[in-house]
């Protein structure tokens, strides 16, 4: 049976997916880390085309949350667009551009071993 906390945080979770999706985010991913850290209860990773976009869909993420669910959200690096961090205290969400997000590869550091998202190229 799921907690009030961990249905709070799917809901949001899901609320943070269709804010990225609204916006076009591209190669989203979702990682669950429950159970592995402290930090939060899920990741989402997302890329946008140009430093404007990014910059645009976590402005527009942080407006949504504050307005349906009272939120605010601790924002880093809109200003520059090229990584924004969203952090709601459940769900840390990361916006790149494309090649900043192939430098870093978050992705490799959180999902299993031997696991790769489902948006990646192989």
């Amino acid at each position: 049976m799921a907690t009030k906390s961990q249905s709070t945080s799917d809901q949001l979770l899901a609320r943070v997916l269709s804010s990225l999706d609204d916006d076009k985010a591209e190669d989203v991913v979702q990682i669950d880390l429950r159970g592995k850290t402290a930090i939060g209860d899920h990741m989402v990773i997302a890329s946008g085309r140009s430093t404007r976009q990014v910059a645009s869909m976590a402005e527009k993420l942080a407006d949504r949350l504050k307005q349906e669910y009272g939120m605010v959200c601790k924002v880093e690096g809109k200003d520059t667009g090229d990584w924004v961090l969203i952090d709601t205290g459940d769900i840390i969400v990361h916006l790149f551009r494309p090649e900043v997000r192939e430098f870093y590869q978050l992705e490799k550091m959180w999902l299993p071993a031997g696991t790769s998202p489902a948006q990646s190229e192989n």
